[in-house]
């Protein structure tokens, strides 16, 4: 059975899906999962950083534009003070309850950004990751994957929150964009990719066909 799906969507996807007319991952795309989770019974959205009160103080550190010196070690510790937190308080509890999780961004993008991004080295940060959350991985990640100029256009277009992370160069975001795709493709069993450079409706469509798929799998 699938414990928590947990979504890592690349720069832009949420706020241009939000100028779209698709919403957010939350507010439009939880309803036609919770038609493909039948056979669950609660599904609980949640969003990283932040989730919860120490988190969401952590997130305006990270994010605010105000503190663009930050060192991208001291980046990486926040993200993950922040994850352990939530881990803790919300995640853990609500899986023993037998609930979904669905998560915008999750441990996967701290070696997308903080390690292919920065150039950190993967497996310290691997290591540091297993320690903020208690070794707890996802049972399913979905890339929502768009060229990083595309995506970060859709972005400023979309008029939602610009933040540090944002802030970075563009081959900073290529990076990333690669670094999520190498993962992708290393663990295809993990990982499903959509292709968000296309009509709303059709990204719908195949994240409703790559969920169903994988619940199936599941429980089969």
């Amino acid at each position: 059975m699938i414990s928590s799906c947990l979504f890592q969507a690349e720069d832009g996807i949420r706020d241009a899906q939000e100028s779209r007319g698709l919403g957010d991952v939350y507010k439009r795309q939880l309803p036609h999962q919770a038609q493909l989770l039948e056979h669950m019974t609660q599904l609980l959205a949640l969003r990283e950083p932040g989730g919860t009160e120490i988190s969401e103080q952590v997130r305006q550190v990270i994010m605010t534009m105000k503190n663009t010196g930050m060192n991208p070690r001291t980046e990486i510790l926040l993200f993950l003070a922040a994850r352990a937190q939530l881990v803790a308080e919300v995640i853990r509890p609500a899986l023993a309850e037998g609930k979904v999780i669905l998560c915008d961004r999750y441990a996967d993008s701290t070696l997308a950004y903080q390690g292919y991004g920065h150039g950190n080295d993967l497996q310290i940060l691997q290591q540091l990751l297993d320690f903020a959350t208690g070794g707890l991985w996802p049972d399913l990640t979905i890339l929502f994957d768009i060229d990083a100029i595309a995506g970060l256009n859709r972005r400023k277009v979309g008029g939602g929150e610009w933040n540090r992370l944002d802030d970075y160069q563009i081959a900073f975001h290529q990076k990333v964009r690669d670094g999520y795709l190498a993962m992708a493709h290393k663990d295809p069993k993990r990982w499903a990719i959509v292709n968000a450079d296309q009509e709303i409706e059709m990204v719908q469509t195949d994240l409703r066909r790559l969920v169903l798929e994988r619940i199936k799998t599941a429980r089969s």
